[in-house]
């Protein structure tokens, strides 16, 4: 049982950036003007949503709530939304991909801490893989620009 506790608390801990991802990427589609970032930013914000949803249904299957009310933003994550946010005031596509940089390198670091623990995750495991890699193709993308 206190090994589900653990389960659903790391779950819902990815599920807070998956859903602070989205939110950054859609505030960024909103701060450019710029036609092909929009488009961009918007196809992530979808895939951060399609992820939450994902890990929700783990939660449930680990005795939790996927409406994931507790919780809260992790300090360091916290500040990287900020400095979306800050980026996005400025409407500098290169602050705006900067701070997104950033953020995408924190859910990576949190995806990676997750997946240390095999034996924890195991039923799910398959699921973070494909969620990091895509968050790590994400990553790429932006990068190139």
């Amino acid at each position: 049982m206190e090994n589900d506790k653990e389960i659903v608390s790391d779950l819902k801990g990815l599920v807070n950036i998956l859903n602070d991802g989205k939110e950054g990427y859609e505030s960024a589609a909103e701060a450019t003007d710029n036609v092909a970032l929009k488009a961009l930013f918007g196809k992530f914000a979808a895939q951060r949503a399609e992820y939450a949803q994902e890990l929700k249904s783990h939660i449930v299957i680990h005795g939790g709530d996927s409406d994931n009310t507790d919780g809260g933003i992790l300090g360091a994550l916290h500040r990287t939304w900020i400095d979306i946010k800050q980026a996005l005031s400025s409407k500098e596509d290169t602050a705006i991909l900067e701070a997104i940089t950033t953020g995408e390198k924190a859910a990576l670091e949190k995806y990676d801490n997750a997946l240390q623990n095999y034996q924890e995750h195991a039923d799910h495991f398959a699921l973070l893989e494909k969620q990091r890699a895509g968050i790590a193709e994400a990553l790429a993308e932006i990068e190139s620009h």
